[in-house]
């Protein structure tokens, strides 16, 4: 054992004790947290306009700061952007975190000394979760690789500006930067294609012990480096003993991970993004991801149902149930309030809070009154691969065929397989009772003839990444939609 592992589980030890001091207090926690963020906000422009002074509850919150999107913000922003202080939050960012927008085009979402350093704990707090759920510490002894989006930053601004994984890549601890890699060099190479390349050469001698990454470009690279060397990645690293994701849901990817790798090896999933890091697995053995509550971070929750309502019901930690779709809703240290992120949540457990993912509140299909959303689709590919063992998939996503040639409208299915399954058409079918098991609306929508079982289109190789390409968002932390509600995207895959 060496000293840095020997260390981590002492250190692993403490950092889950610090946990449960939270976590068995959770409701006061959060009113804690509630508190500490008007408190430091009360004299900054926003706190001014919302009356943070005269603010003594949630209740009085709720009235006093309206749910919004980046759209609502937009203009406490660019005040911050022209080099403003006290605008959202005391004194100024000290970055920008710059993401792809849809309706506003990029977003460039704070990122404060509180909230930059709360990312980093999180991060190493996940870690430390898993050395103490699992006992394996020996991961922190070997090589460690990131794949993710350049590094580089904007200068230019008054407020630097650049990718999160980009930006908290200068803040990795030092005690880490020697087991890190790719190079600071390869890591800001932008082509995904060439970066990839370099990866390898850089990793290929290395002992690489965790991997982390959307399972898409991780499984890129793997396939990468099984082409370029003939072997499985379990022969190249024998040592690799973790993989860390977040973004997207790695069922779907597991199989064929698996057989690229040569054996089962432990996953770590996380849930961070530029507003905030939100939640991580804390145990192996338990379904849901731990909402972190003592993290800068105060939670709202609106039902999916009722999101787009005159006034849907606004609930803190303390009004949440088991099984029920809530749009989350953020209050942050980096000074965004009300904030709608666009995602979707499902409590698994109110004892510890956990929660899964369960897409975007923008991201379903629902083009016949269904509303189909990512957790049921992924619930149904898992469902047939099980039953159809030989199928192992690379993408996939969903969209509506409104208007066939012949027949009834369906929904499509378009599929990149790595391994078809013997009979697609009972595959097919397969998938079909499951989703009509997963969603009643739209299982009432086949038996009336309103639609027809869905159909699959099949993919040639490369099809996602070559789409991806088109659209300037190949690799980094870029995911394909699992849904859709038009056919912008499927219109674009090359079908076989």
């Amino acid at each position: 054992m060496t000293l840095k592992s020997f260390i981590g589980k002492f250190v692993a030890k403490y950092d889950v004790a610090q946990t449960k001091r939270w976590s068995n207090n959770p409701i006061k926690t959060q009113e804690k947290v509630l508190q500490s963020l008007l408190d430091n906000a009360k004299n900054t422009d926003f706190g001014k306009d919302h009356g943070f002074l005269d603010i003594q509850n949630y209740d009085e919150f709720k009235k006093a700061v309206p749910v919004r999107d980046y759209e609502g913000l937009k203009h406490y922003i660019e005040r911050i952007r022209e080099g403003k202080l006290d605008v959202l939050w005391k004194g100024k960012p000290l970055y920008f975190a710059k993401t792809s927008g849809t309706t506003s085009g990029a977003k460039f979402i704070p990122l404060t000394k509180e909230s930059l350093s709360y990312q980093i704990k999180a991060a190493k707090s996940a870690l430390l979760h898993y050395v103490e759920n699992s006992g394996n510490h020996h991961f922190i002894s070997g090589k460690m690789i990131f794949l993710q989006g350049s590094p580089e930053l904007d200068k230019k601004p008054v407020i630097p500006n650049g990718r999160l994984s980009g930006i908290v890549a200068n803040f990795i601890p030092r005690y880490l930067q020697a087991n890190r890699l790719p190079s600071y060099k390869t890591n800001c190479i932008e082509d995904w294609e060439e970066k990839v390349e370099a990866i390898i050469e850089e990793t290929l001698p290395q002992d690489m012990r965790l991997i982390s990454g959307i399972p898409s470009w991780v499984q890129m690279y793997f396939e990468k480096l099984e082409k370029k060397t003939g072997k499985n990645i379990s022969t190249l690293f024998p040592n690799f003993s973790l993989f860390v994701f977040g973004g997207v849901n790695y069922e779907p990817y597991r199989k064929k991970f698996e057989e690229l790798i040569g054996k089962k090896i432990d996953s770590l999933e996380l849930y961070p993004a530029s507003e905030g890091f939100f939640a991580f697995q804390d145990k192996q053995d338990e379904q849901g991801l731990l909402l972190l509550l003592d993290y800068g971070i105060f939670y709202e929750f609106i039902p999916a149902s009722a999101f787009y309502d005159e006034n849907p019901r606004r609930i803190s930690l303390k009004d949440v149930e088991l099984g029920v779709n809530y749009v989350l809703i953020l209050n942050t240290n980096a000074g965004l309030w009300g904030y709608n992120i666009g995602d979707t949540v499902e409590f698994t457990s109110l004892c510890p809070y956990r929660i899964i993912v369960t897409g975007r509140i923008k991201h379903f299909t629902s083009a016949f009154g269904e509303h189909v959303i990512a957790k049921e689709v992924e619930f149904a590919i898992k469902g047939a691969m099980q039953k159809y063992p030989e199928v192992k998939l690379t993408e996939f996503t969903v969209a509506p065929e409104v208007k066939p040639i012949e027949g009834l409208p369906h929904h499509e299915w378009f599929i990149e397989f790595a391994t078809e399954p013997n009979d697609i058409d009972l595959f097919a079918n397969c998938l079909d009772d499951l989703l009509q098991d997963q969603n009643t609306y739209y299982k009432d929508l086949i038996s009336g003839k309103v639609l027809k079982k869905l159909e699959i289109k099949t993919l040639q190789k490369g099809a996602f990444n070559l789409y991806m390409k088109t659209q300037g968002k190949l690799g980094g932390q870029n995911k394909v939609p699992r849904l859709a509600n038009d056919r912008k995207i499927a219109d674009q895959l090359k079908v076989r």
